[in-house]
């Protein structure tokens, strides 16, 4: 497997919180564990975004499986990865490090303009 740089700036974010305009705060924990099916680059992973309360507005992890729809159409994966935004929940497809922080980040960016704080 090719190394990736842009994980070794995701792992040092590990216990990381960052507070931004409006009492937002961000959180990271990030650590590296052996590849399996459900988390091929191995890792485990959360990223949340939380307002002045602590609720959870935003979430990049893959701490559990997620089935995507209900009834008979319903997706699932053997993946892990999926995000929370609000009460919805979607599949996330990890590409690498630098486009998780990347991603989390742009949606970041957006909550916070629609609530009306400066990211």
């Amino acid at each position: 497997m090719k190394h990736d740089p842009s994980l070794d700036t995701l792992l040092l974010l590990d216990g990381e919180r960052f507070v931004v305009e409006g009492g937002f705060w961000v959180k990271f924990e990030v650590k590296r564990m052996p590849s399996t099916p459900e988390r091929p680059h191995g890792l485990d992973y959360s990223l949340t975004l939380h307002d002045g309360d602590g609720e959870r507005l935003l979430g990049f992890d893959n701490a559990h499986a997620i089935r995507e729809g209900s009834g008979p159409g319903a997706r699932t994966r053997i993946e892990y990865d999926h995000k929370h935004k609000g009460e919805r929940v979607r599949f996330y497809d990890y590409q690498d490090a630098v486009t998780l922080l990347t991603d989390f980040w742009t949606e970041v960016d957006v909550i916070l303009k629609e609530r009306g704080a400066k990211p």
